[in-house]
């Protein structure tokens, strides 16, 4: 899966800090919200929600926070190293320092599982990490994971 019209250049983001998960969780909204011309309370609400559920910190400081969107008509992402790890209580407990917010349609759950899969094979893929915590710019970043992302 081709995820470059998901996670635009202009969506990444590095160096962000945040306290704490949920503020981590505010932050991520709001990026999100100006990306992609969404209402940042609806976005904040929905990842809360989904958070609620269940941690999205899916381990080896990775977080995937994620949720459908009222009105969105296909999956739309946002990637940000923080610049200081953030505890988003995952599952090995390894503090998070890389996040893609995914949002989807409502009824389009089935797409964003290809999405996750897509995102997950791309992180297994070895050196990426690596390379990904390394990169220098939101532009290297974006160019590391991206890269061979036909995967």
């Amino acid at each position: 899966m081709d995820l470059s019209p998901i996670i635009l250049p202009e969506h990444v983001f590095v160096g962000l800090t945040a306290p704490t998960k949920w503020r981590a969780l505010q932050i991520l909204s709001s990026k999100a919200a100006l990306c992609l011309g969404l209402d940042e309370g609806s976005v904040l609400r929905a990842l809360e929600a989904r958070e609620r559920l269940g941690t999205t910190g899916i381990g080896n400081g990775i977080a995937i926070p994620h949720a459908a969107i009222v009105g969105m008509t296909r999956p739309h992402g946002v990637m940000v190293r923080f610049g200081h790890p953030v505890d988003f209580e995952a599952i090995d407990d390894v503090p998070t320092d890389l996040a893609f917010v995914l949002l989807f349609a409502e009824n389009g759950r089935s797409e964003y599982l290809n999405v996750l899969a897509a995102i997950a094979r791309r992180l297994r893929t070895e050196g990426v990490l690596t390379a990904m915590r390394q990169a220098k710019s939101a532009d290297e970043l974006y160019s590391v994971f991206m890269s061979d992302s036909l995967c």
